[in-house]
């Protein structure tokens, strides 16, 4: 009996081929609130979590570009996750976080409602997206989770942060 797992770097082999977008391994994700709303993000683009600190506002930055902070001598682009999508409230308060992202070899900070915990998704807990009008492409989905009672959006970060209307991440090459 063989079962299938994740290597340290978040890789598995898999027999035939997947499909584009789809999760074929297990992985880990990290949990994190948005409004009402819960996503996951791949834990290994997660170089750590902090409190919100007011970052240094950059001219003509658009409204969810919150500006920059400085962390060890990187200077770091925070992006507002609740104002990126159209969220109704912005409240800043003891539950607000910056998660601090590595894509490629740019830091990026993004800040969301809380983080709630790492999750682990077999494929088969890996729904597709339905095809529906949100703040959120779906070319930027990996799909939807489901853990328990709980639906969680599957956001592929590097994608998301690499559009064009991100304009943060330079698109990898392909």
């Amino acid at each position: 009996m063989s079962q299938q797992t994740a290597t340290p770097s978040g890789t598995a082999t898999s027999q035939g081929t997947p499909m584009a977008g789809a999760v074929t391994s297990i992985r880990e994700f990290l949990a994190f609130k948005l409004g009402r709303e819960e996503y996951c993000i791949d834990i290994l683009r997660v170089q750590e979590i902090r409190s919100y600190e007011e970052p240094t506002r950059m001219a003509h930055a658009p409204a969810f570009i919150k500006g920059v902070v400085n962390l060890r001598g990187v200077i770091v682009p925070i992006v507002d996750m609740r104002i990126k999508f159209n969220l109704e409230q912005v409240n800043y308060d003891t539950f607000t976080v910056v998660i601090v992202l590595t894509i490629g070899t740019q830091v990026v900070g993004m800040v969301v409602d809380g983080v709630s915990d790492v999750i682990t998704l077999k494929p088969e807990q890996i729904r597709p997206v339905p095809e529906l009008s949100s703040a959120v492409s779906s070319d930027h989905l990996l799909g939807i989770g489901s853990v328990g009672d709980r639906m969680l959006i599957l956001l592929d970060i590097e994608k998301f942060m690499a559009s064009a209307e991100m304009g943060l991440i330079a698109e990898t090459t392909h």
